[in-house]
């Protein structure tokens, strides 16, 4: 995360009221006032292209005008703002629309879980829902994960300087390395294998095993599909639940709705939140099969499970990108587009780079936090808003709107080109 630039006068009201624990705004100083599409506007009417996209909770961009106007509509005529996890017209046609467009075309028979509206909240329910379906208590997530930061998905993050915001000893997981964590000629899969059939290798036999196919907060580290696929074989070969964090890399971002289509596996348990409201809307929901539904009324529950509000936009966002496969052929084009640039933007770092990610969640390891920060820096001057990721921030990280116009894609990566050339020159000029 980018240190903290806030200025004072008209923005001291942040720095005098707000905790310390605020991050983004730290990076960006401006206000922003309004938004729409791929684009944020400032209090002095400077125009930014978003390509951080509320760290992907903004899929479909800022206020897509149908979603809007669907929300207007069932606001005016005084819908149900909030209503527990009772009976509403809005959560009925949210369930008849994912069943029809989402889950009956992918062949699943998942049920859903609404939990309170925070992606974490969505971890915390599938790490209960696996150990009370099993009997077993523990949890295997892997190095780099980010699922979360209360305690029981705050055990699963890998992420050091999270976990030590605890404050206590966190427990029930074992971490085994992701793929490629130990270079690209070890398959990782074979330790995790080695220690589930060892009966003296200390690992007790896991009550789910839980992964994101990308890493979203841990580096844009991408999981192949022969890894994926070993991974869920194991699981059932060991009695565990398979868990499949979607919530960063679902809803579209890596070219399909879930991020693991394609890879020929079908998780027990599917953790979203972040665009699955479509607007921005906070919900949490975990998708689990039946067999595994097993939690008691309110044995997992809290006050805002099924946002009312959120039921009304996501239906909308599903009927309008996938009811059918144009906005995939959509997104397949501008994938392209992103990986031309990030090869490019890899060149002009040099031999460090690295390209990390896959679909239109991609970036590039430049080798340092410091030299990641300062081309996010140098953009946002620009015109441009994008972050960093990884355990040191050292990756630059392009979650753009899906729904962005190829025109000012193409401009938003070029802002950020010529910020990595002018901040990679520097560098050179300054070691001369």
């Amino acid at each position: 995360m980018p240190k903290d630039q806030t200025p004072t006068g008209e923005y001291e009201i942040f720095e005098r009221r707000e905790s310390e624990a605020r991050s983004y705004c730290r990076g960006f100083k401006t206000m922003f006032k309004k938004a729409s599409g791929s684009e944020l506007t400032d209090d002095k009417d400077r125009t930014y292209i978003d390509f951080l996209a509320g760290c992907s909770s903004l899929n479909y961009g800022h206020n897509d005008p149908d979603m809007k106007q669907a929300l207007i509509d069932h606001i005016s005529r005084d819908g149900i703002a909030h209503g527990l996890d009772l009976h509403t017209d809005a959560k009925s046609d949210f369930l008849k629309t994912f069943e029809e467009k989402i889950l009956k075309p992918r062949g699943m028979d998942h049920k859903l879980m609404f939990t309170g509206p925070t992606g974490t909240n969505a971890v915390e329910a599938a790490m209960k829902l696996a150990r009370n379906a099993t009997g077993r208590e523990n949890i295997i997530a892997f190095t780099d994960g980010f699922h979360g930061v209360t305690l029981g998905a705050l055990a699963a993050t890998g992420n050091g300087y999270h976990r030590g915001g605890a404050g206590i000893t966190l427990n029930g997981v074992t971490r085994v390395p992701f793929d490629g964590y130990m270079g690209e000629n070890c398959d990782t899969t074979t330790i995790l294998e080695a220690m589930l059939q060892d009966g003296s290798s200390g690992v007790d036999a896991p009550a789910a095993i839980m992964l994101e196919t990308v890493q979203g907060e841990g580096g844009l580290n991408a999981a192949s599909t022969e890894w994926v696929q070993r991974v869920a074989e194991l699981a059932k070969e060991h009695g565990a639940l398979l868990i499949v964090d979607d919530i960063q890399a679902g809803c579209g971002r890596t070219g399909t709705f879930f991020s693991f289509e394609k890879m020929g596996i079908e998780p027990d348990i599917i953790t979203m939140a972040k665009s699955v409201s479509g607007f921005g809307l906070p919900m949490g929901l975990v998708l689990v099969r039946p067999q595994h539904d097993v939690m008691g009324p309110a044995e997992h529950n809290g006050t805002f499970r099924g946002n009312t509000h959120a039921f009304v936009t996501a239906r909308v966002a599903i009927e309008k990108f996938w009811s059918d496969d144009t906005f995939e052929k959509e997104l397949a084009e501008k994938e392209k587009i992103l990986s031309g640039a990030m090869d490019e933007l890899a060149g002009i770092v040099g031999d460090t780079a690295r390209l990390k990610g896959r679909g239109l969640m991609r970036g590039v390891d430049v080798g340092s936090g410091e030299l990641a920060e300062e081309i996010c820096g140098r953009a946002f001057e620009k015109g441009l808003v994008v972050e960093t990721s990884g355990s040191d921030d050292e990756v630059v990280k392009i979650l753009a709107p899906l729904t962005t116009p190829t025109e000012t894609f193409r401009k938003g990566l070029d802002i950020l080109l010529e910020a990595a050339r002018e901040v990679v020159e520097n560098h050179k000029t300054a070691a001369e």
